[in-house]
């Protein structure tokens, strides 16, 4: 059950922040070509930045809470038995 976490702390969120990475890359790219002004960066590319990492991190939530609990789960078995 560890090694499940282990695995989705260091591979699945580094694949999640490269993708959003390379949105925001994307985002950034399309508007510097279709020629959005100053005032896009400072507004609106912030607004779906901070967007594209909430549902990020929602979405990792999601997937390592179920781990999460059957971590906890586990451990509250092994400390009552042992009493």
């Amino acid at each position: 059950m560890k090694t499940s976490i282990i695995l989705k702390v260091f591979l699945v969120l580094p694949i999640i922040l490269f993708i959003d990475y390379i949105l925001m890359i994307i985002i950034g790219f399309l508007s510097w070509f279709l020629g959005f002004g100053e005032n896009f960066y400072c507004g609106s590319y912030c607004i779906f930045g901070k967007i594209i990492l909430t549902v990020s991190a929602i979405f990792f939530g999601i997937i390592i809470f179920p781990d999460m609990i059957e971590l906890f789960k586990s451990e509250k078995k092994i400390i009552t038995s042992e009493h």
